[in-house]
């Protein structure tokens, strides 16, 4: 019956467990720890005779739940709960890599991502390539005879460029090797990467999922077996799993994720229209419009736009915080994916690091915002922004 029912209705009910006490919402197994009814038991759990929950760190009943409403809604066989995006993130490319191993990554990445190719994973010996993902001939060349791991971010943070994660996963099945998506910007309601051949699908369940500023938490997503002979052993050993807390909260998050991304995403192509005219702003990039740079791919990969758009105004620095500051409804953050809505500036905050060569790259100049887009009424949002471009003085 399960398989029949659609996203939003996955989104209430998938995956609950109930206790005998009968109750409504989803209970949470606030627990350390589980108690065996004999020595015997005991063992026969250790050794996986039997089922059931050991410790929290390997799982619990509310994470449980978690993972399996995750699952149903991504078509995915397995899910593991994580304590936050980049605990996700770095879980499912270093679970697979060993020394002498060598990832191909797309360049346009969140900053921590990229920290975990460039920085982290060579000093393990595993080697990396970046290259400009949306040119496939990019990927091909870029593959070498030991490449184990190909990963991407679609559409990509902050400039919203898209990815073909078919063509991209059709070259990573020719060499045996595994192709990873952090799919946040387009929402696991508008793009489903396994459907397109990926292998594995992270999540910041900060951001969408969760949705109200509330919590951290992150989740990767692929096939029983994989999971099993890649993740599991990592996942036990080191320790990032997620709170049930956390994983209460992000299972009412997802009870109404259909109704925030829908309006977010309306409100951002309303916003995406009105600033595209505005002669302050050199160019609006958004995925659901006919002018973004890869249109086909996103008309042929993704069901919606996203609730995310990026800006660069034509005075940098100077005017993309005059128009922040002005602000007054739109708050000035580094999260994305909240029903308020949030404005950021890529090139001081969440790509800081960067060289300016690497920002340059990436299209992040320093005139350049990401706004994520709340659930307030479009008009109010429309009205905010342009008194705060009127603040823009040359």
């Amino acid at each position: 019956m399960t398989d029949n029912w659609r996203a939003a209705t996955k989104l209430v009910h998938g995956g609950t467990l109930r206790s005998p006490y009968g109750e409504t919402s989803e209970a949470i197994y606030l627990t350390q720890g589980f108690v065996y009814d004999s020595s015997e038991a005991a063992e026969a759990r250790f050794k996986g005779e039997t089922e059931g929950y050991i410790y929290a760190r390997y799982g619990s009943p509310t994470n449980d739940m978690f993972e399996k409403r995750m699952c149903m809604l991504e078509g995915a066989e397995d899910a593991r709960a994580m304590a936050s995006g980049m605990a996700a993130v770095a879980a499912a490319i270093l679970c697979q890599v060993k020394a002498g191993d060598h990832i191909l990554a797309a360049r346009a990445l969140f900053g921590s991502c990229r920290w975990v190719i460039e920085t982290l994973a060579p000093k393990y010996g595993v080697e990396f390539t970046l290259v400009d993902g949306r040119d496939l001939k990019n990927w091909e060349a870029g593959i070498r005879p030991n490449t184990k791991v190909l990963f991407l971010e679609s559409p990509t943070n902050p400039t919203l460029e898209v990815v073909d994660i078919a063509g991209v996963a059709k070259l990573a099945n020719q060499i045996g090797a595994k192709v990873v998506v952090d799919n946040v910007f387009a929402t696991p309601l508008f793009q489903c990467p396994l459907e397109l051949g990926a292998h594995v699908v992270v999540y910041s369940a900060t951001k969408h999922i969760d949705g109200q500023g509330r919590c951290l938490g992150g989740v990767v997503l692929s096939s029983k077996e994989w999971i099993q002979e890649n993740l599991q052993d990592y996942f036990r050993h080191t320790g990032p799993a997620m709170s049930p807390f956390n994983a209460w909260t992000l299972l009412k998050g997802l009870e109404t994720l259909p109704l925030r991304v829908k309006q977010q995403t309306a409100n951002a192509s309303k916003i995406a229209d009105f600033l595209a005219d505005n002669d302050k702003i050199a160019r609006v990039i958004y995925p659901g419009r006919a002018d973004h740079p890869q249109a086909d791919i996103v008309a042929k990969q993704m069901k919606g736009g996203s609730t995310l758009l990026a800006i660069e105004l034509k005075g940098g620095k100077q005017a993309a915080f005059a128009l922040q500051n002005a602000l007054q409804v739109i708050k000035i953050s580094n999260n994305l994916g909240d029903a308020k809505s949030l404005i950021t500036h890529p090139a001081t905050t969440t790509h800081k690091n960067l060289s300016d060569e690497a920002r340059e790259e990436l299209g992040i100049s320093a005139g350049t915002l990401r706004l994520s887009c709340g659930i307030e009424d479009a008009d109010d949002l429309i009205e905010d922004l342009d008194k705060a471009l009127q603040a823009i003085t040359a």
